[in-house]
């Protein structure tokens, strides 16, 4: 049997796993589950495992609970405690946009369940993932300016980049603070969901990936985050690669034994 994660070893961080995918849940509900340094440690040692055997994660927060009437909440952004007393050099440090783009980069994807407060730093983890999929209750934003500092842990690239200028510029600038309906119209999730069926619909993607040959997913992301002059020398490059994978011929022919029928 392959390496498996200790999942007892988390403090801020609930963590089951199949042989594909790594179900990571953010579990700071007193604080609406702020990131604060020992979060982010701890994910740093999930992408260190993610990093050595691949899988699909699915990042999720803390589910609503009808039972008390508590609200679910993805992430409501950095540990303000903490950040208040960071200076210039902690800043330089890049302590959570370095962990972001870590995930950004992990070999397979990584699908964000967004429910409830996804601020600030909760919301930069989120862009740093391949899907969103978010809930009519989902608030998602970046508020930082409101507080004296910018959003420094992707935002000020990744939003433009999956939203556009306009729309980014309203978040980062103004404040604005969009809705699971609005999010989903300007393409910030891909699905739009009720919370109780979050988990179900994030597991329904995870299986689609999973569907697909593990090596051309990796590769076919790696490719698809490669600078735009690499293109198309590195598709040419990664395409001879997987012709020679053996995958590649047993789903072909596989593919062809059933058209025969």
């Amino acid at each position: 049997m392959g390496e498996t994660l200790n999942a007892s070893a988390f403090q801020t961080l609930k963590v089951s796993e199949s042989a594909a995918r790594l179900n990571v849940q953010l579990d700071r509900p007193q604080v609406k589950n702020a990131i604060d340094q020992l979060m982010v440690d701890e994910l740093h040692a999930v992408c260190a495992y993610l990093e050595r055997t691949p899988k699909t994660m699915v990042l999720s927060g803390t589910p609503a609970d009808p039972e008390t009437g508590a609200k679910g909440v993805f992430a409501s952004g950095a540990d303000i405690a903490q950040l208040r007393e960071r200076r210039r050099d902690d800043a330089l440090a890049g302590i959570n946009s370095g962990i972001f783009d870590r995930i950004a980069k992990l070999p397979m994807p990584v699908i964000a369940a967004l429910d409830g407060f996804a601020l600030g730093g909760g919301a930069e983890l989120a862009y740093a993932a391949d899907f969103r999929i978010g809930t009519p209750e989902l608030r998602m934003g970046n508020p930082e300016t409101g507080l004296g500092i910018m959003a420094a842990a992707g935002a000020t690239w990744r939003l433009k980049e999956l939203v556009g200028e306009p729309v980014a510029k309203e978040i980062l600038l103004a404040g604005k603070v969009l809705k699971g309906e609005e999010a989903l119209r300007v393409g910030l999730i891909t699905e739009l969901v009720e919370g109780p069926d979050l988990m179900a619909a994030a597991s329904a993607l995870a299986d689609r990936i999973g569907n697909q040959d593990a090596l051309a997913v990796r590769i076919t992301k790696s490719v698809f985050h490669t600078p735009r002059e690499a293109h198309p020398v590195i598709d040419t490059l990664a395409q001879g690669m997987l012709f020679e994978s053996q995958a590649k011929f047993d789903r072909m022919q596989a593919f062809l034994d059933r058209k025969k029928k």
